[in-house]
């Protein structure tokens, strides 16, 4: 399985704002959590990525690293919203044995 091909197609999915493909690639019991909530399950994890898709007009990514290991993906990433709010994060992504995401934890950082 490769995960860099699946993490970079979550981010790219993400970016586009493609609610459908995200929903795809979450398992039942995805486990979601950034440095605002926290949500369990694949029914409120679809519904905050809608929520986040919804207050935003447009979504960049831009990946500056990445680390790999046998299940998960750290990625470095530089999150453009509406062209004007900069966001450092690194999101470290678990996969469940069918290459679904079983969890997503995300850290806010900063750019210096």
């Amino acid at each position: 399985m490769n995960l860099k091909a699946l993490f970079t197609a979550y981010l790219s999915a993400y970016a586009r704002k493609d609610l459908d493909a995200v929903s795809a690639m979450f398992s039942d019991n995805i486990s979601l959590r950034d440095w605002k909530i926290s949500v369990q399950g694949k029914k409120l994890a679809v519904a905050e990525t809608k929520f986040n898709f919804q207050s935003a007009e447009t979504i960049e990514i831009v990946i500056n690293n990445i680390y790999e290991s046998s299940n998960a993906i750290a990625g470095e990433l530089v999150i453009t919203v509406d062209r004007t709010e900069i966001l450092y994060v690194v999101d470290v992504v678990t996969f469940d044995g069918d290459g679904k995401i079983e969890s997503i934890r995300a850290y806010l950082g900063r750019g210096d």
